[in-house]
């Protein structure tokens, strides 16, 4: 009988909720170190992170964890994308990530990584502006639809 009273004390300890304090953005020097104290106290309770992160944000979490053990495991692109269900450009993404020791969005890598596509002169002129002509009505009776000639 007493066991069993001494371990519902124990559980209720266990259950109590754990106060979550943020420390003041002005006791950091900046507001990276800031944000990054916060992430540490926010990992160490899940209820607050899953009150704030998105099903879909949860799912991208595990999936670059995934992708980034299988990826120190030796495997490749291939075989990463058919066991976890994910793109060569996700794949991808987390190397870069492991060789930075920081991961940034495809977004963010475009703006300094990837260049602007270079088409050649042909596709400037001619071809597109065929194309974008509108429907209009001539003296002859004719309506003229992307450069054909048709009858009203």
């Amino acid at each position: 009988m007493e066991e069993t009273i001494r371990k519902r004390r124990y559980m209720k300890k266990d259950t109590r909720k754990k106060k979550f304090y943020i420390p003041p953005i002005s006791h950091y020097p900046s507001r990276k170190e800031w944000e990054y104290a916060v992430w540490k106290l926010a990992v160490r309770f899940p209820e607050i992170l899953g009150a704030v992160i998105t099903p879909s944000e949860r799912r991208n979490l595990v999936m670059r964890v995934a992708v980034r053990e299988r990826i120190l495991s030796g495997k490749s692109y291939r075989e990463i994308g058919n066991e976890v269900w994910c793109s060569p450009q996700t794949v991808s993404g987390m190397k870069k990530a492991l060789r930075e020791e920081q991961y940034r969005s495809y977004w963010e890598r475009g703006k300094t990584e990837r260049k602007k596509k270079a088409y050649s002169p042909m596709f400037r002129g001619g071809l597109r502006e065929k194309s974008r002509k509108k429907a209009r009505a001539t003296h002859t009776g004719l309506v003229q639809l992307s450069g054909i000639p048709r009858s009203r």
